[in-house]
Formats: structure tokens, sequence, C-alpha cells
């Protein structure tokens, strides 16, 4: 479904793409593991369009991508879970929600409207007429997720998203991404837990100063202690 294929990218002569393929199978969960600075947030931020690589190809479904605008590539059905959730800590939940529901209209994919989104997150429903800046880390992640699902999409970039949450809300989160494969969604998976990305993942790829340095199934990485020790420090 999504095919990264030999991309470089750049933060002005900052060279930090340096031919990173991978691939992301309709309902497979693809994670992209490795240290802080190593170009992981890049990487989704290429896929997206906000910085685009200067070579290379991306392809969804296909079609090239790369030299697309954001709001092309959210209507043609990838959508964006930002590390830092990024919601609007001045709306309300509702709010957050409509915002991005204008990009849904011309999006390709499942259906997700308000309602079966609050099936899937009744936290939010209880909350709907809270500003976003008073939920919990917890319920912020949940409505950025929504915020991104609202689009319909058929492949979900989700970067960092078990990061600052309390093990209870983790386990939430991977509950949700099982059912979102389960249901046929594409995910790349961007992660510094490993345990998390381990159990989650169909294929993990470990990343290091700008390179794919290991593309293996979970159990592979798990057994492989040098990768883990070198790549990852564990």
């Amino acid at each position: 479904m999504l095919e990264v294929d030999d991309i470089h990218t750049y933060y002005g002569d900052s060279y930090v793409l340096q031919g990173v393929s991978l691939q992301v199978a309709a309902g497979g969960v693809a994670a992209v593991l490795g240290r802080n600075g190593m170009g992981k947030t890049t990487l989704v931020r290429s896929v997206i369009g906000l910085t685009p690589a200067r070579a290379g190809r991306i392809l969804f479904h296909g079609v090239d991508i790369t030299r697309k605008a954001v709001h092309e590539i959210v209507r043609m059905g990838i959508g964006w879970v930002p590390q830092g959730r990024r919601i609007f800590p001045s709306l309300t939940v509702k709010e957050n929600l409509e915002v991005a529901m204008h990009a849904a209209s011309k999006a390709k994919g499942g259906g997700w409207n308000r309602d079966k989104l609050f099936e899937l997150f009744p936290r939010l429903q209880e909350r709907i007429k809270h500003s976003a800046k008073h939920l919990s880390g917890g319920e912020q992640q949940m409505l950025a997720i929504a915020r991104a699902l609202v689009t319909n999409p058929q492949c979900l970039l989700m970067d960092e998203p078990t990061e600052g949450l309390a093990p209870l809300i983790v386990r939430e989160v991977g509950s949700l991404i099982d059912h979102l494969k389960a249901a046929g969604l594409a995910i790349l998976l961007i992660e510094q837990n490993l345990a998390f990305a381990l159990q989650h993942a169909d294929t993990v790829y470990v990343m290091n100063k700008g390179r794919i340095v290991h593309q293996s199934s979970p159990v592979e990485l798990d057994q492989n202690d040098e990768i883990k020790l070198r790549y990852l420090g564990v």
C-alpha cells in the first residue's frame, strides 16, 4: 500500500534521510525503531509532505506522492498522528474533530464518522465540550488519533504514540492499534518503546543516522542482541 523507495531528505544543508526504503502492507503494522535524532520523524514528515524528499519516491497505491501537498496526501487516504499530539488546545474536543472533518469529505476510506469514533473512544464523548487543554495526556493522545481517523485514512502514520503515557494508557493504545489493523488499516508506527513495537508490529525496521540498518520480523529482532545493543541501547 505504502512504499518508500530510496528517499533522501534534507533540512537545509543537513542530510537527514540517506536512502531510506520500506513498505507498509494493507492491514499491516510496520514499526520503525531507533534512538532520538536518527531521522524517524523526518521519515514521517517526508511521507505526509511536510518535508519533501529531494530524491527517491514515495508511492501510495502505486501513485507517486513524493511532491504532493499535505492536503492532497490526506485526501488520498493517509492520516497522521504527530509526535507530541499537536491538538488545538483552545478548541473543544468537538471542534478539534470538526476541523479534521473538512478534509474527510474528499478522503477515500472507511466511514469514520463521529458516532463511530465515540464507540471507539467513549471518554472523548464524555468530554465533547471540554477544551483540549483540560484533557489528560492519554485523552489528548486519543483525540489526536481520533482526529486522524476522521479523515478516513487507509494508512495511518503514528509518530511516538506512547510517548509520555502511563502504562495503562500505553496498553490502550496497543489495543487500539490491534483493532485498527484487524479492520484493514495500514500503520507506519514510529516508536522508541521496543517491547511495544515488538508486540504490535508485523515488520520492524531499525534506523540509524538516516539509514535503515535492519529489517526483520519482531521475533527475529527480539532474538538479535547485537542489533538491539548497537542501535537501540537495549
